[in-house]
């Protein structure tokens, strides 16, 4: 698996390589645990270990997944489908392929940005 760059530092005592719990995983990314369960249901490749009673138990490599998933559905904006698409392609949107940020200072720009805007959408549609 990939190393991701958005791992979390635990400052908890523990091992780098030690297994987390959910809860822990949970407060370090600021995802809600219900939230972790259903990514593993929606992402084949989370899989954290589960120990009798079905305690989960996160390995870094998970948790560097989770990390992952997080940036790519809420700070890159991507659907559950989409970001599961990008990690198990080993690519996610280049920073090149991005479209600028809107600044404009007229309707004749805006209206010139959203033209853009619809044209990368249909090329998009399109390749999908």
């Amino acid at each position: 698996m990939k190393a991701f760059s958005d791992v979390p530092a635990f400052d908890d005592g523990k091992d780098p390589e030690a297994l987390r719990t959910i809860g822990e995983v949970a407060r370090a990314l600021g995802i809600r645990q219900h939230v972790l369960r259903y990514w593993e249901e929606q992402f084949p490749t989370l899989r954290p270990v589960k120990r009798s009673g079905g305690r989960r138990y996160y390995r870094p490599a998970d948790i560097a997944l989770v990390a992952e998933i997080d940036r790519l559905v809420h700070r890159e904006g991507y659907t559950l489908r989409g970001a599961r698409k990008a990690i198990e392609g080993g690519a996610s949107v280049p920073d090149a392929a991005r479209p600028e940020p809107l600044v404009v200072s007229d309707s004749g720009a805006i209206t010139h940005e959203l033209r853009r805007i619809r044209t990368l959408l249909a090329g998009a549609l399109t390749a999908a």
